[in-house]
C-alpha cells in the first residue's frame, strides 16, 4: 500500500530579528498504514518543528522554504490555510504534550469532541454527541455519560490526555501525530496512554508519528525510529536494528544517558558533553562533531553523506560505531561514586504526620469535605542518606515535602530536623532554622525572579539571613557556582538566557548557598531532556559526597530513585505502603502498587520491552475526598481479597528494614524471591 505520509527534503526556517534558524534541514521519511514511526532527539533537535511543519502549525516567522509533504498522495505544503483547516482533525489528528493548555477550560469535554464532528463531518448535534460518547468509551474513560458534561479542570492529567486522544480520533484520521504525549504524566498513566495508542492504531489502521525524547518509550512502541539532531536526520532504522546495531554516536549517547532501573548506581551516568548546536550557524561540518568522541578533522569540514545498509538502515556519519555499547570517556577510570559504608544518626524524624485540607463550595464556602493529603506517615532519614519518595500524582508526596521544610504545617504528628521540631517554630524562628533545610523545586523557570540577575538570585538567601558583607557574599556565590559547573559569566545573565539544565544548576547553587544539612528535591529532573537529566543526577551525587548532604528525593521516575536513593518509601493516597532499602524494594517488591509502578517503567530495549509488555495499572487514583474503605489500593489491586474491603492493613516487616502495608505482603515477598531465582 502507498504510504500515508511521505516527507521529501523538508526544510523549515524561522526568521528572527537578526538571524535565521534552520529548524528542519532536508528531512526525508515516510510512514505506512498501521505503522508507528518514532522521532527522537533532545530539545532543539527539530523533531517538534518537523511535526508542526507537516500540519502547517508553524510559529510566527517560520515557513517551509523547501521540500514536500504528501498526505495520501496530496502535497499539503501547497494547500491554502483554509484547505489545511479542513485536513486538521479530519485526516490528521494531533495529540499535544500538555492537554491542559490544549483544551478549552470554558467548554465541556463533550462539546470539544463534538465540535470537530460538526465542522468536518457536518454531523447533527445529536449524532455528534453520540459519537463523542463512543470515542470516550473507546479511549477508556469510565462512565462516559457522566464525564461528557465535565470540564477539563475536573479531570486528572491522564484523563485529560485521553480526552485529547478522543478529540484527535473523533473523525477517524489516517495519521495521528503524538508530540510528547506522555512526558508530563506519571509512569503508570504513561503506560496506560501508550498501550491505548497502540491498541487504537491496530484497531483503526492508522499511521502514528510518535515524537519523544525518551528512547524507552520508542523501544516498546515504534516500528521504525528516526533520530534527529541539529534539524537533520542522523539515523533511521527499524526499532530492533537501531537498538542492536546503531551506527551514529549520537544515538549511542542518547541511549547510554538514560537512567535504568537495573543500572549500576556506583558509576556516573554517561552524559553528552556540551550543548545542542546553534541552528543559526552556517559553519560547515557535522553539527554533532563538537560533542562527539569519534570526531576527526573531516567531521569539522563537511557534512557526512547518508549511508545505507541492506536492511534500509540509514545513517550520516564518517566514523560509524557498531552496536549499543556505552561510549568511553577520558576520565572513565575516575567515574565512580564512593559508596558510604554506613550513615550517621537520624537527622529527619517524622512521627505519625498528617496534613488535611478542607474543601469548600465556591460561593457559599460551605464545607464539602476534607482531603487527607498525608495520613499517619512515620519515617527516619539518616545523615548523608538519600530517601526516595515515589508514587503517582495525588499520592501526597509533594505535600509531605512541603511539610518537611515548613512550607505547610502538619495537622497532627511530629516532625524533627536536626533535633528541632519544625511544627512548633514561629515564623521568625523557622526562617533562621531554614538554613539547615532547603527545597529544590521541579520547574526552575518559575523558581526565579525573571527581573533579577543570576548572581543576585543566588546571593539573596545570604542577604536575607544577614550572612557576610557584600564581598564575602560574592566570593561565596562564585565558589558555589564553580561547584555546580557553571561559568562566572552566568552571574550577570537573566533566567530566560539560560537553558533548562543550566537553570536547574543555578537552582541547586541557590539551594546550597546556605550550606544546608538537608535538601528536599521535588521532581528536580522531570522537566529536563534525558541527556541533561543525567548531568544533574551526577551533579547531585557528587555534591552530596562533597558537602555531606542528606536528600529527600520526590519523583515518579523509578530509574532516578534507583540511581540516587539509598532507601525508598512508596506512597499511595497519602499513606506509605512500602518502605525499605532501594535494592530490596525494587528486587523483592511486596506491595501490588510497587509492582505496578515497576511494571510500568519503559525499557530501552525493544526485545525486552515487547516480551515484557507494559501492564498498566487499571483505573484511576481514587478521590482523596472519598477514599475507599479498608485498603485504599483495593479498587485497583489484582490480588484483592474480600477482607481488603473492610480491614485496614498495618505495616508488616517482610525482611530486615523492609516494611509493607498489605494483607498478602508475605505471600508476595516469597513470590518475588521465586521470580528472581527464575530470572
Amino acid at each position: 500500500m502507498p504510504p500515508v505520509l511521505k516527507v521529501e527534503n523538508l526544510t523549515t526556517e524561522i526568521k528572527l530579528k537578526y538571524t535565521i534558524l534552520r529548524a528542519v534541514d532536508d528531512l526525508t521519511f515516510q510512514i505506512n498504514p498501521g505503522e508507528t514511526l518514532g522521532i527522537v532527539g533532545e530539545s532543539g533537535s527539530g523533531k517538534t518543528m518537523a511535526a508542526m511543519s507537516i500540519i502547517g502549525l508553524l510559529p510566527p516567522g517560520a515557513s517551509i522554504v523547501k521540500g514536500s509533504v504528501f498526505l495520501n498522495g496530496r502535497d499539503v505544503t501547497k494547500a491554502s490555510e483554509r484547505e489545511l483547516q479542513g485536513l486538521r482533525g479530519k485526516d490528521i489528528g494531533t495529540v499535544f504534550q500538555n492537554p491542559m493548555t490544549s483544551l478549552n477550560p470554558s467548554k465541556t469535554i463533550g462539546w470539544q469532541i463534538a465540535e470537530s464532528l460538526i465542522i468536518h463531518k457536518l454531523a447533527s448535534e445529536k449524532d455528534a454527541r453520540a459519537r463523542a460518547l463512543e470515542v470516550l468509551s473507546l479511549v477508556g474513560i469510565a462512565d462516559p455519560k457522566r464525564r461528557i458534561e465535565d470540564y477539563p479542570h475536573q479531570l486528572s492529567g491522564g484523563m485529560r490526555q485521553r480526552v485529547m486522544i478522543a478529540i484527535a480520533l473523533a473523525c477517524e484520521p489516517k495519521l495521528l501525530i503524538a508530540d510528547e504525549p506522555t512526558t508530563a504524566l506519571d509512569v503508570t498513566v504513561q503506560a496506560q496512554i501508550l498501550t491505548l495508542l497502540e491498541d487504537l492504531k491496530a484497531r483503526l489502521g492508522m499511521a502514528l508519528l510518535l515524537v519523544t525524547h525518551d528512547l524507552g518509550v520508542i523501544a516498546g512502541h515504534a516500528d521504525r525510529v528516526l533520530v534527529m539532531y541539529g534539524g537533520k536526520s542522523r539515523e533511521e532504522a527499524k526499532a530492533n536494528d537501531l537498538f542492536t546495531t546503531m551506527r551514529h554516536p549520537y544515538t549511542q549517547a542518547l541511549l547510554s544517558s538514560i537512567p535504568r532501573v537495573d543500572q549500576n548506581k556506583t558509576r556516573y551516568l554517561p552524559v553528552i558533553p556540551g550543548l545542542p548546536p546553534d541552528l543559526s550557524s552556517s559553519d560547515p561540518g557535522c553539527k554533532f562533531a563538537p560533542r562527539c568522541n569519534q570526531r576527526s578533522n573531516m567531521c569539522l569540514e563537511s557534512e557526512p553523506p547518508v549511508a545505507s545498509l541492506n536492511n534500509g538502515h540509514l545513517y550520516s556519519c564518517f566514523h560509524p560505531i557498531l552496536g549499543p555499547a556505552q561510549p568511553t570517556f577520558a576520565d572513565d577510570d575516575l567515574a565512580h561514586f564512593e559508596e558510604p559504608e554506613n550513615f550517621g544518626e537520624p537527622i529527619i524524624s517524622v512521627s505519625k504526620a498528617s496534613k488535611s485540607y478542607i474543601v469548600r463550595s465556591g460561593v457559599t464556602q460551605r464545607k464539602l469535605g476534607e482531603v487527607q493529603a498525608v495520613h499517619g506517615v512515620s519515617l527516619e532519614v539518616k545523615t548523608g542518606e538519600t530517601l526516595g519518595i515515589v508514587g503517582e500524582s495525588g499520592c501526597g508526596k509533594s505535600t509531605l515535602a512541603k511539610v518537611l521544610v515548613g512550607l505547610e504545617t502538619a495537622n497532627e504528628g511530629q516532625i524533627k530536623i536536626a533535633g528541632v521540631e519544625i511544627s512548633k517554630l514561629k515564623s521568625k524562628e523557622l526562617r533562621v532554622q531554614r538554613r539547615d533545610f532547603q527545597m529544590m523545586f521541579q520547574d526552575p523557570y518559575s523558581s526565579f525572579d525573571p527581573r533579577m540577575q543570576i548572581g543576585d538570585s543566588i546571593a539573596e538567601p545570604l542577604f536575607v539571613q544577614g550572612i557576610g558583607n557584600k564581598d564575602e557574599r560574592e566570593a561565596k556565590v562564585r565558589e558555589i557556582l564553580k561547584d555546580v559547573g557553571l561559568l562566572e559569566s552566568s552571574l550577570t545573565r537573566y533566567p530566560h538566557e539560560l537553558s533548562g539544565g543550566q537553570l536547574q544548576r543555578v537552582g541547586f547553587a541557590r539551594t546550597l548557598i546556605l550550606s544546608p544539612k538537608v535538601v528536599v528535591a521535588d521532581e528536580p529532573v522531570s522537566a529536563l531532556d534525558v541527556s541533561v537529566r543525567s548531568q544533574i543526577l551526577n551533579l547531585m551525587r557528587s555534591l552530596q559526597e562533597k558537602h555531606g548532604l542528606t536528600y529527600v528525593l520526590i519523583s515518579h521516575d523509578l530509574s532516578v530513585i534507583k540511581f540516587l536513593a539509598d532507601r525508598v518509601a512508596v506512597m499511595y493516597l497519602g499513606e506509605v505502603v512500602e518502605m525499605g532499602y532501594t535494592e530490596n524494594v525494587f528486587t523483592f517488591s511486596s506491595h501490588p502498587y510497587t509492582r505496578a509502578l515497576l511494571d510500568s517503567v519503559p525499557t530501552p530495549d525493544p526485545t525486552l520491552a515487547r516480551r515484557k509488555g507494559l501492564t498498566p495499572i487499571r483505573g484511576e487514583l481514587p478521590s482523596a475526598l472519598e477514599p475507599p474503605t479498608g485498603c485504599y489500593f483495593r479498587t485497583r489491586c489484582p490480588f484483592v481479597l474480600e477482607a481488603c474491603e473492610h480491614e485496614k492493613p498495618a505495616f508488616t516487616e517482610v525482611d530486615t528494614d523492609h516494611y509493607v502495608k498489605c494483607l498478602r505482603s508475605k505471600e508476595l515477598f516469597i513470590q518475588a524471591h521465586v521470580d528472581k531465582n527464575k530470572r
